[in-house]
């Protein structure tokens, strides 16, 4: 008996002893149980520049911190003002101004087209968000086709809007791992070259199922400038074979394969080595038409190679209204939550691209949330509010227009909440990207608060005695008015 009761109370002390082990370790241990390389170097790829800008100056301080505190009021625009925002309220809707003024001709007056240009990275990967918000646009305000789409894409196996296949034998050279291409790349970020003697290289569309995308609208080819003059494309459109000649005399050609729209469209290329290739434009030419250039792992500092020269032509031919930039998913977690090397890189970005888009409009949107394990639980990662707040500056002082996704989601803990509570689930269990309906719902989010501002814009518009001309956006002073609150 006395044995027996000595072995339970030399038990129960090993018990006790691991129990005040486990809490000394606990307060030691890192908050971050499993480490996330791993799942990172799985589910994202990191761009060249981002890299390099990380190393070269992570350490920077930003130029913008009074922003925070102060309250941001705006120059007239054509007589037009929006009522001034906190900091942590800006939306910039004044910086949308030219992009309201061509949604007012459009629907009101009857006059003109829209075309945007939507970049991101992963998150509108297979066209994911991006056919959701075009259709909105669509039904709204008219319009028919999937627009610009590149010749070859990581994403075409699991794109709906439009059934997208390829030979393998195309030469490609994207702006996230190349700085000099052998010729420039096109708007989408991608150069395409013909360099296979042996067989041709092809690539085909069929139209999607959605409302707007049931026929391939007035397909035409867009490509580049070569010494070239031999090549041909052969394109097959039903049960007919045509050839058409390639005249890569310009910075920029385009030539259409077809009047009147198709159900389908395959195009086999012969003799174009040399001759940059960039891809298909589907559109009908009325009402608004929206571009995915989406890419997997793109920061969005790539987006700074761009050539100003080409990309005027493109904006020559595509007259871009508004872009949209959306990014955040490839610049988290990087050992410090000090973003202010990005906002400082994206602020030039923004630069750049009303460079080579005369008169285009920017919308930034943020980085959506995304959950990390600490202490077992599924949180928001810590670097997330950082990064928003970063990219609210830089959109800011950029004069652009932002959309705060963090935080029309639901804010912290949200995308915990659409992949463990949401029913159906609205985002994948690696707790960062979204679901076909996650996607939606962004898409509806972010529309909602564009007709937000759009309907207040027609609200000011309606104060002014008359608007003669089209608001340009080169008006719009270089710095907001910033004034201290009271």
């Amino acid at each position: 008996m006395a044995f027996k009761s000595s072995y339970f109370f030399k038990t129960v002390a090993v018990l006790l002893g691991s129990v005040l082990c486990f809490l000394v370790f606990l307060e030691i241990l890192p908050k971050r149980i499993f480490s996330e390389s791993k799942s990172m170097t799985q589910n994202v790829v990191i761009d060249s520049l981002l890299l390099e800008t990380l190393a070269a100056d992570s350490s920077a301080v930003s130029e913008f911190d009074t922003l925070v505190t102060q309250k941001i009021t705006f120059e007239p625009l054509d007589g037009i003002e929006f009522p001034a925002e906190s900091f942590e309220q800006y939306k910039g809707f004044q910086y949308l101004i030219p992009f309201f003024e061509k949604l007012y001709q459009l629907e009101v007056e009857h006059q003109g087209d829209i075309r945007i240009a939507y970049f991101g990275d992963s998150m509108t990967d297979g066209d994911m968000i991006v056919q959701d918000f075009r259709a909105a646009f669509q039904s709204q305000f008219g319009g028919n086709g999937v627009g610009f789409v590149s010749i070859t894409s990581e994403s075409a196996a699991s794109r709906s809007s439009v059934t997208h296949k390829h030979s393998s034998n195309w030469k490609t050279q994207s702006y996230l791992n190349v700085k000099r291409p052998l010729k420039p790349f096109g708007v989408n970020g991608h150069v395409f070259f013909t360099n296979d003697t042996l067989s041709n290289p092809w690539v085909s569309y069929k139209a999607g199922m959605g409302k707007h995308t049931a026929l391939l609208y007035q397909p035409t080819l867009f490509y580049g400038h070569s010494s070239n003059e031999e090549g041909e494309v052969n394109y097959i459109i039903g049960k007919d074979t045509l050839v058409k000649a390639l005249k890569p005399k310009s910075a920029l050609n385009f030539l259409n394969l077809s009047e009147l729209p198709v159900k389908s469209l395959k195009a086999i290329f012969t003799k174009a080595d040399s001759i940059p290739i960039y891809g298909f434009n589907f559109d009908d030419g009325k009402g608004v038409h929206i571009d995915n250039f989406s890419n997997r792992g793109n920061s969005g500092l790539p987006i700074s190679t761009f050539n100003p020269a080409v990309m005027q032509e493109f904006q020559k031919k595509f007259d871009y209204d508004l872009i949209v930039l959306h990014y955040g998913t490839n610049v988290l977690n990087y050992g410090s939550l000090n973003y202010n090397w990005y906002e400082k890189s994206m602020a030039k970005v923004v630069n750049h691209l009303k460079t080579c888009f005369p008169g285009v409009t920017v919308l930034v949107v943020s980085s959506a949330d995304k959950a990390t394990k600490y202490d077992l639980e599924m949180k928001t990662d810590s670097a997330v509010v950082p990064l928003t707040q970063a990219q609210k500056r830089y959109a800011l002082v950029s004069k652009s227009g932002y959309f705060n996704l963090f935080e029309a989601m639901g804010g912290e803990g949200s995308m915990a909440k659409w992949v463990d509570e949401e029913i159906p689930a609205m985002a994948n269990k690696d707790y960062t990207h979204f679901n076909y309906k996650g996607s939606q719902k962004v898409a509806g989010l972010l529309y909602d608060q564009l007709m937000q501002g759009y309907t207040l814009y027609k609200s000011l518009r309606k104060q002014k005695p008359k608007l003669t001309a089209k608001p340009s956006s080169d008006s719009v002073s270089l710095k907001p008015t910033a004034i201290n609150e009271p």
